[in-house]
């Protein structure tokens, strides 16, 4: 008997696989494969499972004559051309509600760093240097925090928000209606936002509305000097923009696990001395596109990404 093939091209939890297996898929796990390797052998399988290195595209899909289903582990779903996937008749799942919760534990876990000073402490203690007024941190009570957009990870923070004292505002171009679900949150427009806000959190999706959306004109138009949050795409944020507000005071702080260019290999001359700049500002708090990089979140999607796709099983 020969079992349709499902290629997995990166690394999963094994719940995944052992599901997959369960359902009498041949399952090839080749979580360093590259995207040439897979348009050249995507030929033989009947399902794909990716993460963000592969892009699906027409020149891939027309390779692959047996693919009926693509598992996306996590929410961004930009890499996949879907007009393409619906011409070649491809189911696409996505699992954004399996990470929502780290990212969320993330980004409130670098505000609250950021606010007490606590990268600078830590260090100040280990060299054996004692200075408790110049440590005195900043409380998150009273202040307001705006989210941009208010989809599962925008859910998911405000809800880590409700028990902090603050006032949570959101805006959702597309997903204004919610307060019956989030009293605790206000629907507001994007102005309201820039008026009041103290901290704003991006929560958005990379399309071509919104790449570039903050910049020196958003910026511009907020009334406070903010602290800015973002786990979602870094090209929603153009980075010399954002610098230059950090530089001259109009931007407060940043909390950053997504950047434009996230290979500093591949950084070119201007890049790496932008990056630089933003590197040794001291109102910065950083990481490596990892706030949803749990051991919970990874079992977590596997699971409910191999839940989801069930239902596209019988087209095999």
């Amino acid at each position: 008997m020969i079992l349709p093939k499902v290629l997995v091209t990166d690394g999963v939890h094994e719940i995944l696989l052992e599901k997959l297996k369960e359902e009498n898929f041949e399952v090839v796990y080749s979580p360093k494969i590259s995207l040439e390797e897979v348009r050249d052998q995507i030929q033989d399988f009947t399902g794909l499972i990716i993460n963000s290195k592969i892009l699906v595209d027409e020149d891939l899909l027309k390779r692959a004559p047996k693919l009926k289903w693509i598992g996306r582990l996590g929410s961004g779903i930009e890499i996949i051309d879907f007009s393409a996937t619906k011409n070649h008749g491809i189911a696409v799942e996505s699992c954004p509600e399996g990470n929502r919760n780290a990212v969320a534990e993330h980004m409130l876990g670098m505000l609250l760093s950021l606010l007490n000073h606590l990268p600078r402490i830590d260090k100040e203690v280990r060299d054996e240097f004692w200075d408790r007024e110049g440590a005195r941190g900043e409380e998150l009570i009273g202040k307001t925090v705006g989210l941009i957009g208010f989809g599962n990870t925008g859910r998911s923070f405000a809800t880590k928000l409700q028990g902090m004292g603050v006032e949570v505002l959101a805006y959702d171009k597309y997903f204004p209606h919610f307060e019956d679900h989030f009293p605790f949150v206000k629907s507001v427009q994007l102005k309201v936002i820039q008026q009041k806000a103290d901290i704003i959190s991006l929560h958005l999706p990379l399309t071509l509305e919104t790449k570039g959306y903050v910049d020196s004109e958003f910026i511009g138009k907020c009334k406070n000097r903010f602290i800015l949050l973002n786990s979602s795409r870094g090209a929603c944020v153009k980075t010399q923009d954002l610098v230059e507000g950090l530089e001259n005071g109009k931007c407060r702080g940043a909390c950053l696990d997504v950047f434009e260019n996230e290979r500093p290999a591949a950084y070119n001359k201007v890049e790496s001395l932008l990056y630089q700049r933003l590197f040794s500002l001291s109102n910065v708090m950083l990481s490596p596109h990892v706030a949803g990089w749990t051991k919970e979140s990874k079992y977590k999607l596997g699971l409910i990404l191999f839940e989801k796709l069930q239902k596209h099983f019988s087209r095999n």
